[in-house]
C-alpha cells in the first residue's frame, strides 16, 4: 500500500507539471512510468558538494540534493558520514538518466562510479525502484537548460 501510495501522491503532485516553470529549488521527472517532482536542495560549490548529505538522520520523501557540474566528468560518489540510504541517479548534459546506483549504504566509503555525466540527483533510497524511475528519464531543471534539453523549461 505504501508504495502505491507513494507512487499516486508523486504523480498526483504533477498532474499540471508541463505547464510548471523551471524552479532551482525543484526537479521535474518524466518517463514511461509517469511523473513527479522533487524538492531539491543544489550543490553547486566544492564545499557543497563536498558535504552533500553527510550527518543528516532523515530526508522528506519528496525532496533531494542535485548535484551539478559546468563540464561533463566521470562522475564518482560515496557514503562517507551519510546516514541514510540514497539512491543516485546520474544525469548527462541533456537531462537524461543514464545510470542509476540504487540504495546506496550508509557510510560505505566504496566508490559508486555513475560514468560521464554533469550531474548526480540523490532521493531516498529505494524511491526509484517503488516509483519505477530507470535509465532513460528526463529531468527538468535549470540546470539542462544549456545546449539541448531533452525537456527544456
Amino acid at each position: 500500500m505504501w508504495r502505491a501510495g507513494l507512487g499516486a501522491l508523486f504523480i498526483g503532485l504533477l498532474a499540471n507539471s508541463a505547464a510548471a516553470a523551471c524552479r532551482d529549488d525543484a526537479v521535474f521527472l518524466r518517463g514511461a512510468w509517469g511523473q513527479a517532482r522533487f524538492s531539491i536542495e543544489v550543490a553547486e560549490t566544492y564545499l557543497e558538494q563536498r558535504t552533500g548529505l553527510m550527518n543528516r538522520e532523515n530526508m522528506a520523501s519528496a525532496a533531494g540534493m542535485l548535484f551539478v557540474y559546468e563540464t561533463p566528468r566521470p562522475l564518482s560518489f560515496w557514503m562517507r558520514n551519510t546516514l541514510i540510504e540514497l539512491d543516485m541517479l546520474f544525469v548527462d548534459s541533456q537531462g537524461i538518466v543514464t545510470n542509476i546506483h540504487h540504495r546506496a549504504q550508509p557510510h560505505d566509503e566504496t566508490p559508486i562510479e555513475g560514468g560521464v555525466g554533469i550531474a548526480v540527483l540523490e532521493i531516498n533510497g529505494g524511491l526509484a525502484k517503488s516509483m519505477g524511475i530507470s535509465v532513460g528519464t528526463e529531468l527538468r531543471h535549470n540546470s539542462f537548460q544549456k545546449g539541448d534539453p531533452a525537456w527544456a523549461c
